[in-house]
């Protein structure tokens, strides 16, 4: 009678020469060559609906028959004075300037950026169409006719201050040098030094 031991080894035996088997099988029909083994297992494809947007009529095929696309929203980019980046904001077609703004200034502070804005409502505001623009829209007017979908929003008390320094004859960026000048870190003199250091 066989011991356990030996018993064990024979039936290891056998298991490696069945991997050795399977394995030269499934490496033969990798290679190309084909013992008739594997021709059994075919997977059959599972029935499908060729078409099944058949009775939908999707957006290029309207374009492609000629009948325009509809807008029912839109997406418009408003930059906020002192404020990184523009907000987007999606508004309906009949919108007007000031729904605008009041949009704009919700989504301001629902993304919670930086700087805050003191609350004072939409009416605080001026939306214009770039921030070199003077005139400030009008706020009944439908934001579809404006024909742009970039807009600077602008607050009504800059507004006034750059006015006021365009009406004295300077514009608005010498002030911002004569701080630097009273603040004493650019000096008279300094300048001169230097002109002469590039003589």
């Amino acid at each position: 009678m066989p011991s356990p031991k030996i018993h064990r080894k024979a039936g290891e035996k056998n298991k490696i020469k069945g991997m050795r088997k399977t394995l030269s099988e499934k490496s033969s029909s990798f290679h190309g060559r084909d013992d008739g083994v594997v021709a059994e297992m075919i997977l059959r494809r599972p029935r499908t609906a060729p078409d099944l947007f058949a009775g939908r009529r999707s957006a290029e095929d309207a374009v492609a028959i000629g009948a325009p696309a509809k807008l029912t929203k839109l997406l418009l980019n408003v930059t906020i004075h002192r404020c990184l980046g523009a907000v987007r904001v999606v508004v309906p077609l009949e919108a007007t300037v000031e729904d605008l703004i009041a949009a704009a200034l919700r989504q301001y502070a629902k993304e919670a950026r930086l700087p805050v804005i003191p609350p004072g409502g939409a009416s605080d505001f001026d939306l214009h169409y770039s921030q070199f623009s003077l005139e400030s829209l009008d706020r009944d007017e439908k934001l579809k006719e404006l024909g742009s979908r970039n807009f600077f929003l602008y607050p009504k008390k800059a507004a006034a201050e750059v006015v006021a320094a365009t009406a004295r004859g300077g514009a608005s960026t010498s002030r911002c040098s004569e701080e630097v000048i009273d603040r004493g870190t650019i000096k008279k003199g300094t300048w001169v030094k230097f002109m002469d250091f590039l003589l």
